[in-house]
């Protein structure tokens, strides 16, 4: 099964030649200029849908999908999720991760010991957290800075998922137990 990843979902249509509001899940929404199908998830059903024209109407996109040209054929659509294949994601910059590709990897200390497992990311604005599982199961954060997260690999090596190694700083683990 191909792994899929949302990038919006339809809030409701617009006008009367078949175009639909689109709620964003990325953080910049000119990617969906460049996006030339997606996959309408309806729940019984996946579609692919090729993209005709996007354009950004605040904070929303409007869409309009080749084959569909009025408000009857999409009025069935609405909250639908949209969602691209891993092929089809936007290329990430240099030390920038999909949270979905954080979730899930090895953390590893300086001496590569294992430290625990990321399960969750924070996204705070300043800087994301990583939220570790540690072996005994209790969740220390981290915040997903140079000075913390040395090294991120998210390709799987060896049978084994990725990994990302960790500094602790001093004080840090303390916090941790501090916020409980």
């Amino acid at each position: 099964m191909t792994e899929l990843y949302q990038v919006g979902a339809i809030t409701q249509t617009h006008g009367i030649r078949g175009e639909v509001k689109v709620f964003p899940m990325t953080d910049d929404v000119s990617r969906f200029k460049n996006m030339k199908e997606l996959i309408l998830d309806t729940g019984k059903e996946q579609i692919v849908l090729e993209v005709t024209s996007a354009r950004p109407q605040k904070n929303l996109v409007i869409l309009k999908f080749k084959g569909i040209d009025n408000i009857n054929d999409v009025e069935k659509y609405k909250g639908c999720g949209l969602f691209v294949t891993k092929e089809n994601r936007v290329k990430c910059k240099k030390d920038e991760y999909f949270i979905a590709d954080l979730i899930g990897l090895r953390a590893i200390d300086e001496e590569g010991e294992a430290f625990g497992t990321i399960s969750d990311v924070i996204q705070t604005g300043a800087n994301d957290v990583y939220v570790i599982t540690t072996k005994q199961g209790e969740e220390v954060m981290i915040p997903a800075i140079k000075d913390c997260i040395l090294e991120v690999s998210v390709e799987e090596q060896d049978g084994q998922a990725g990994y990302v190694r960790i500094h602790l700083l001093p004080g840090l683990l303390d916090l941790n137990n501090n916020r409980k």
